[in-house]
């Protein structure tokens, strides 16, 4: 009987029992009213005990868990639920949820139909990768009469993975070939000069740029006649993730690694559909989680391997260790994107010189984040003194950042400052930037 449990409902009967027999020193005739009330009570006890508790399995149901978790995103679990009761049943659900949720209140509450089949579905936001261990699925089963459950515990203990976000990769990919991304408005990104492989010399088409004219052709064949070019392809694009102590951060529950973490995986994505070798590293004190620049099949994947589990160590970043491994790792000119972060022009000078040496060999474009608490207090209203100096202290930290961006230009270093939820589009859209002036 360790899976019967008593309804509240049957509290709840014994306490109207209880003020029949209290009323009965005042009115003799109510205890018996109350003695009979009781005998009612248990005897429908006894009925709903039966009726629960005959056959061993009148309830089924099974978890279904996706493949993988998809950090930051809105994940689906769903269960199925078979009544084989000749009655409708009022089922409660309790999932032991992983406790990286910190979900103490899960409670689903269902009408089962009599010989029917259900489906339920629940969503659950990871804002962190690694494993997360799913225990039992309770099930608390109570017919019409409600007074007594009946607990079912279905699955065993099941680990789930949770790897960088990939649910949206299918909406970026869309975004990237458009080659336009919808935040604020319609950003077209324009072609500039004939930086591309020839692909054919073919009729001019009103419309087409005169500067592609090919004269010689045109003296041929009497009518004009121009080159049509195209994207250039397999060009190396390497993606560096700090771990430092810099990168630990937090906004909407996610840390700025993870947000980089997510914006690799969108842009190696994007890298690999447009025909590019995509490549990553990690680095702090070392660099680590090293993927060569490639487009083979599985590149993807082993670069959501190499992402599936990193973590801040919460050291000083090592730049010097950065340039040396670029330097005899990355022989060719690639199209280095550095995902770091710096609040103060005292901390880029510190790294300024080994940025400058690897701008030299390759065209490197450095990622770092707006503060979006900083914002709010910029472009809200003070309404105290205090106020009035947290949104001065604000914009000196915003202008800060200004002169970091300035200084980067300076020395031919390109950047993108963006605001965490913003990165993977920022990031794409800088890319392709890049690849439509064929500046690499």
């Amino acid at each position: 009987m360790k899976n019967l449990y008593l309804n509240n409902r049957f509290f709840y009967l014994l306490f109207v029992v209880g003020i029949l027999y209290v009323m009965a020193f005042f009115v003799p005739v109510l205890l018996w009213l109350g003695g009979g009330f009781l005998f009612l009570i248990f005897l429908i006890l006894f009925v709903d005990i039966l009726l629960l508790f005959v056959g061993k399995f009148r309830i089924s149901a099974s978890r279904k868990l996706p493949a993988k978790f998809s950090n930051g995103d809105e994940n689906t679990i769903g269960f199925q639920i078979h009544n084989r009761y000749f009655f409708p049943v009022n089922i409660r659900v309790i999932d032991e949820v992983p406790f990286q949720f910190q979900i103490r209140d899960f409670d689903i509450r269902k009408k089962l139909a009599p010989n029917g089949n259900t489906l339920f579905e629940y969503s659950l936001f990871p804002k962190a990768r690694g494993e997360y261990q799913f225990g039992k699925l309770n099930l608390y089963a109570a017919s019409p009469l409600g007074l007594v459950s009946r607990r079912y515990t279905f699955q065993k203990e099941e680990t789930l993975p949770c790897y960088p976000s990939f649910i949206h990769l299918q909406k970026y990919e869309m975004m990237a070939l458009q080659n336009e991304f919808l935040l604020g408005g319609i950003r077209k990104i324009r072609k500039i000069g004939h930086t591309m492989e020839f692909e054919q010399i073919r009729d001019y088409v009103q419309g087409d740029d005169i500067r592609s004219i090919n004269w010689k052709a045109t003296s041929k064949q009497n009518r004009l006649m121009v080159n049509q070019f195209q994207d250039e392809k397999s060009q190396r694009i390497y993606m560096l993730i700090d771990k430092g102590r810099t990168m630990q951060m937090p906004f909407e529950g996610l840390s700025l690694l993870d947000y980089s973490v997510n914006a690799v995986m969108a842009l190696s994505h994007i890298i690999l559909k447009k025909g590019d070798r995509a490549g990553m590293m990690t680095f702090s004190t070392k660099t680590e989680n090293k993927v060569a620049a490639d487009s083979k099949a599985g590149q993807l994947r082993k670069i959501s391997e190499a992402l599936y589990n990193i973590r801040t160590d919460f050291f000083e970043s090592d730049f010097s260790r950065l340039y040396q491994d670029i330097k005899f790792s990355i022989s060719q000119r690639s199209l280095i994107l550095l995902f770091s972060n710096f609040e103060t022009r005292d901390a880029l000078n510190r790294q300024m010189k080994y940025l400058r040496a690897i701008a030299r060999n390759h065209l490197l474009v450095v990622v770092f984040f707006r503060n979006p608490e900083l914002l709010r207090m910029i472009n809200g209203r003070p309404e105290d003194m205090q106020g009035i100096y947290d949104k001065i202290i604000a914009e000196k930290f915003e202008f800060e950042k200004n002169l970091i961006i300035q200084e980067l230009r300076k020395y031919g270093i390109y950047t993108v400052y963006t605001l965490p939820e913003n990165l993977s589009i920022d990031v794409i859209s800088k890319y392709l930037e890049v690849k439509a002036r064929g500046i690499l």
